[in-house]
């Protein structure tokens, strides 16, 4: 057990405590949202708007030491939750944040964060740990969402537009940052992953230089500051309740809705989709995967739209996301895929009653900014939901108003269908690595670099992600809305009687105009990670750095042209990002590109999974309606033997593919 210096009065308050008569009520321990109470002492009742003080509060020191492994990754730190949950680890990590973000600002502390998770498991206890050292930091204002969920999207636009008061427009919000306990995608539990990242002043992920000093502080670490003498406070009080933790520090249980609500609003006609929903032809069913989505799926579909209850799969987080993994993708998000008519790899299902098919489906990921969008009888990829929304900007509101959009971007593995529609529609495109902070520079160029205004500015990756610059967050809701809109333009002037324009209609139109980007992406989970990097080092020494020019094309005809590594300089600071894939470059027998991208990821707790991206280009509309890993099996059978993944793993299949 680590002794505890106490700090100093003058250090530890900017005024003396107030007497103990002011602290006779005591703060409610609590686990918030879906997560059993343990125990734990009967619940004080609370109205909204209520004050209570702590009573006793210390601030305190507490030794410490550097912990290894603490450098974050594309998004955040992830970790097994045990880790996390060991005695001054998640401490070390957040007093270094805030350190960092100290020294960020110029020597000047924090004042005002966002505190919220996805409700994975160690979510409430996490924010409770976070906000005492928040509070023994100097904070002033410490925001927790009632029940502690938010989605990633609805945090970020509570940094951008949240003020005192609650409500504000984009860009007049007062918090300095938000920190977001989630592992995304990833499973929850006892013995699964949890996760903290950081999102800055605009709301968008931090950037490189951020974490690259954050990591920097946990080797140097000798400190954390925390409250002693002061309990939990109630998450599921009502909304308004404030929590005086120190005479300068508060914490306030705030609407998770409210802020995201009017960014949404702020892109979309409401009334217009709630018309739109009202037809007896057109239904939706969403897959909240037991995620932070859920309830915000249910507050934007059913109560604001009108969608039935019954739309809703799994919207009711759980600290285990019920047992399941989730990713919406093809295979996780399994019992939505069957409900919309597809095979596991995505293709119709030929015995499925398209008249009984839903109009459009959607999921979301643990923490919500991720999406998967289906039609009856037809998946979408991540990568061709992101160029149908380009194509079709004059259906959303948001792009409409404004012109259209001024800027597209899409992770570097996603496939070229963005850019084929970019180039037809004269909007400049820019190819970044992975990691959706990368896309922050180019949605803020103006507003933080007073650079070109990029925005309107839609953006995308691989891994299920869409979103534009409402937020500085991928949001899988959005994506939903945005299609809905689309579906909504496609069908003005339709009546009851005819016949319904859906999600296939409106993609097949799509590949005959630009044509099919066959796409889908192989994950090798769990790999050791000396023969994950043993791979990348063939691929590497053996085509990037060889000739690729004294290998012929196998009987398939299919021909390895070129190898590059990926690097990225970014147009708007000028920043460098180097090794962030290896592209195997092919010519297929019809003298059309193709590409294979390897990628390490770096969203697992445990072990290295190689992400594996194929991509070739069809123009032929005879073969569109081909199933994508049919149509890829060639291309993806080369790159396995070029690569000898099976030789050095001992795979002989991949975990997932999707």
């Amino acid at each position: 057990m680590r002794l505890a210096a106490v700090l100093p009065a003058a250090l530890a308050f900017a005024a003396a405590p107030p007497p103990a008569a002011a602290f006779a009520r005591p703060l409610t321990p609590a686990l918030g949202l879906g997560q059993a109470r343990r125990g734990l002492p009967s619940a004080t009742a609370l109205r909204g708007g209520s004050s209570v003080d702590t009573g006793g509060a210390t601030a305190v020191v507490v030794p410490t030491a550097p912990i290894e492994g603490m450098r974050p990754g594309t998004s955040g730190l992830r970790k097994k939750v045990e880790v996390w949950m060991g005695e001054g680890y998640k401490e070390n990590f957040v007093q270094s944040l805030v350190d960092a973000a100290r020294e960020a600002n110029g020597g000047k502390g924090l004042e005002a964060v966002v505190v919220a998770g996805d409700g994975r498991y160690h979510n409430a206890e996490a924010i409770q740990s976070i906000a005492r050292l928040l509070a023994a930091n100097g904070v002033k204002d410490i925001w927790v969402p009632q029940g502690g969920i938010m989605s990633t999207p609805a945090v970020s636009a509570a940094i951008r537009r949240r003020t005192p008061d609650g409500d504000g427009d984009d860009g007049e919000g007062i918090a300095q940052g938000g920190i977001v306990l989630t592992a995304s995608h990833n499973p929850g539990g006892p013995g699964e992953d949890f996760g903290i990242k950081y999102n800055e002043e605009l709301g968008q992920p931090a950037g490189e230089e951020f974490t690259e000093a954050l990591y920097q502080k946990t080797l140097e670490i000798a400190e954390y500051k925390t409250l002693e003498n002061v309990e939990d406070v109630d998450l599921d009080a009502p909304v308004g309740t404030t929590y005086r933790l120190t005479p300068t520090a508060t914490v306030t249980i705030v609407d998770p809705f409210r802020n995201y609500l009017d960014a949404l609003r702020a892109c979309f006609d409401f009334d217009a989709l709630k018309k739109f929903c009202a037809r007896d032809d057109f239904s939706v069913v969403f897959d909240g995967m037991h995620g932070a989505g859920g309830p915000f799926a249910r507050r934007v579909l059913v109560e604001e739209l009108g969608l039935p209850e019954s739309c809703l799969m799994r919207c009711d987080p759980r600290p285990d996301f019920g047992g399941g993994h989730p990713d919406p993708n093809l295979t996780y998000a399994s019992a939505l895929v069957k409900k919309m008519g597809l095979l596991p790899d995505g293709s119709a299902d030929p015995t499925a009653d398209a008249s009984k098919l839903p109009t459009l489906g959607a999921a979301n990921d643990g923490d919500g900014d991720r999406n998967l969008i289906a039609g009856a009888g037809c998946f979408v990829t991540p990568s061709d939901s992101l160029a149908v929304i380009a194509d079709n900007w004059e259906s959303i509101p948001q792009f409409a108003a404004r012109g259209g959009l001024n800027g597209v971007a899409r992770s570097m593995p996603s496939s070229a269908a963005l850019d084929v529609v970019a180039e037809a529609r004269g909007i400049p495109c820019f190819v970044t690595p992975t990691g959706w902070k990368f896309f922050g520079n180019l949605m803020s160029s103006k507003e933080s670099f007073d650079g070109k205004d990029y925005t309107p500015f839609l953006c995308g990756e691989e891994s299920f992600g869409t979103g534009s610059d409402h937020v500085r967050e991928k949001d899988g809701l959005w994506a939903v809305l945005a299609w809905m809109s689309i579906l909504s333009g496609a069908n003005e002037g339709r009546g009851e009687g005819e016949a319904l324009v859906g999600v296939k209609d409106i993609i097949t139109k799509h590949w005959a105009k630009y044509g099919r980007h066959f796409y889908c992406r192989y994950d090798y989970e769990g790999v050791d990670s000396d023969a994950a990097n043993e791979v990348m080092d063939t691929i590497r020494n053996e085509f990037v750095n060889g000739d690729g020019s004294s290998f012929d094309a196998n009987e398939a005809g299919i021909k390895l042209v070129d190898a590059v590594e990926f690097s990225y300089t970014d147009p708007v600071d000028g920043s460098q990002t180097s090794k962030q894939g290896l592209i195997l470059n092919f010519q297929l027998p019809s003298g059309d590109p193709a590409r294979v991208v390897f990628r390490l990821s770096g969203t697992g707790s445990a072990g290295a999974t190689i992400r594996m991206y194929l991509e070739q280009f069809e123009k032929d509309a005879s073969k569109h309606d081909m199933s994508a890993p049919a149509a890829l099996k060639d291309l993806a059978e080369e790159a396995l033997r070029l690569v000898k993944m099976e030789k050095t793993t001992g795979r002989d299949a991949p975990t997932v593919i999707t």
